[in-house]
């Protein structure tokens, strides 16, 4: 005796019945979280999870949207993907830049280039005391286009996507 088709609807029917139980999950899940792959040599890992939701301390990983530039428009196009940096600076911490040295807190963290790859020139990032809601982000790449820039400066608030860590 087959049971298969005297269960298959009531199995069927089930099944419609709970997966809206098992979907909505999945669906705040992911408007907190997201899977990134990286594409620039500044970050050493080429996979992140990015978690909306993790607060951010100095050394965090963070995702933002560069502010909109003629410079980031020339290097990464007119849709450019989010940046991935470090967190460097936090509020309140102090930055100042000594000729191509850049220093938060008395403690030198980068130097700063005159010119991109491509020859366009580069202006210092801000100095001062990073505002709340703000951080200096930085890599340890060379030619990381990053807050020792004006171009991109402190990333504050709506930039912001999250925190991230590397997976791969």
């Amino acid at each position: 005796m087959n049971l298969l088709p005297r269960f298959k609807r009531p199995l069927l029917l089930t099944g419609l019945i709970l997966l809206p139980f098992a979907w909505a999950p999945l669906v705040a899940f992911s408007k907190s979280h997201a899977f990134l792959i990286n594409a620039s040599p500044s970050l050493p890992n080429w996979a992140f999870w990015l978690d909306k939701k993790t607060p951010i301390t100095r050394g965090s990983l963070i995702f933002f949207e560069p502010p909109k530039s003629e410079l980031v428009e020339t290097h990464f196009g007119q849709e450019p993907q989010m940046f991935g940096k470090r967190v460097l600076g936090i509020p309140g911490d102090v930055v100042r830049h000594k000729g191509a040295q850049v220093f938060i807190n008395g403690k030198p963290i980068a130097t700063r280039l005159k010119k991109t790859r491509l020859g366009i020139a580069l202006t210092k990032g801000p100095e001062g005391v990073i505002p709340e809601g703000c951080f200096y982000a930085g890599t340890n790449h060379p030619r990381g286009l990053d807050s020792r820039y004006a171009q991109i400066g402190f990333v504050c608030g709506q930039q912001i996507m999250g925190s991230g860590r590397a997976i791969l």
